[in-house]
C-alpha cells in the first residue's frame, strides 16, 4: 500500500535558507507544503518561483504555532497518511525524512518526535545555554505532569500520523503551541516515540520575538501554557466522561 507523505514547512523571513532547504526536502519527500507566515523580507516572492511545492499564506504573521496548526489542517484535508514537520533555518537533515515517515507509517505510533538530546551525534552544536536549560526544565515538567518520557519537548522535526490530527482541539499560535499538543496527546491517548537528531544552531542569537527574547519571561509564557493547556484538557475529559466517551489523564 502506497503512503501518501507530506512535508511541511513553517516560514518566517527565511530567504537565505528557504530555497536551498527545499531542494533538499524535495530529494526526499514528493509533496512539500510550505506554511509562509506573512514573510516581509522578500520569501513570498522566493516561494513564488517554485512550482513543485504547494503553498498555504498567512497575509499577517500570526506566529510559529500557527502555522503548523496550518499544515494540519492542510494534510487532513488532503487525505495524507503522514505529515512530518521540519524548520527551514537549516537545524534538521531532511535525509532523516524516510527514517521518520518509516517509524510513523507502521500504524503503531501516532507522533514520532526528533529529538536533539535523546543521545549524542557526530557533529552536535553547543546549544545556547538559556536554551538548553529552559527546554531543560519544561520537559522535566511536562514528563512529571504527563508521565512521559521526552528528552526535547521542543523539537520541530516530528511525523505524525494524519489521521490522529483530527483529535487536536490547538489553539496556542506562538512558540509554546508544542506544549498545548503534547497535552492533549496524552490527554488523547496518542503513542509517542521519540528518534535522535543533531543538535544543530547555526544562528544563535535568532530571535523568538519581543519580550520572549528575554528567558525567564519565555519560562513563565511556556509555564503559563503548560498550566492552561493542562486545565483545558481536564475540563474537555470531564465533558467527554459526562458524555460516556473515553479521555485518558
Amino acid at each position: 500500500m502506497t503512503v501518501r507523505v507530506l512535508t511541511a514547512l513553517p516560514v518566517y523571513n527565511e530567504r537565505r535558507h528557504v530555497l536551498p532547504v527545499l531542494d533538499e526536502v524535495r530529494r526526499y519527500c514528493d509533496e512539500v507544503l510550505v506554511v509562509d507566515d506573512g514573510s516581509t523580507d522578500g520569501t513570498p516572492e522566493l516561494l513564488a518561483q517554485r512550482s513543485d511545492i504547494h503553498r498555504v499564506t498567512h497575509p499577517h504573521n500570526r506566529g510559529y504555532g500557527a502555522a503548523l496548526i496550518s499544515a494540519f489542517e492542510f494534510a487532513l484535508s488532503g487525505g495524507y497518511d503522514v505529515l512530518v514537520t521540519i524548520d527551514c533555518d537549516g537545524q534538521h537533515e531532511p535525509q532523516r525524512i524516510p527514517r521518520f515517515v518509516e517509524a510513523c507509517a507502521g500504524g503503531d505510533v501516532d507522533i514520532v518526535s526528533g529529538s536533539r538530546y535523546l543521545e549524542p551525534l557526530p557533529g552536535d552544536s553547543r546549544p545556547p545555554e538559556d536554551r538548553r536549560r529552559i527546554n531543560q526544565i519544561i520537559t522535566h515538567e511536562l514528563n512529571d505532569r504527563l508521565g512521559l518520557r521526552l528528552t526535547d519537548a521542543f523539537c520541530g522535526f516530528k511525523a505524525y500520523r494524519v489521521p490522529a490530527l483530527a483529535k487536536f482541539e490547538l489553539t496556542e499560535t506562538g512558540y509554546a503551541m508544542p506544549l498545548e499538543l503534547w497535552v492533549q496527546a496524552v490527554a488523547t491517548g496518542l503513542r509517542i516515540v521519540e528518534l535522535p537528531v543533531p543538535l544543530i544552531y547555526l544562528e544563535e542569537a535568532r530571535s523568538f520575538g519581543g519580550s520572549l527574547d528575554n528567558a525567564e519571561i519565555r519560562l513563565a509564557v511556556y509555564r503559563d501554557v503548560l498550566r492552561r493547556s493542562i486545565q483545558r484538557a481536564n475540563a474537555l475529559c470531564e465533558r467527554l466522561l459526562a458524555g460516556a466517551g473515553e479521555c485518558r489523564s
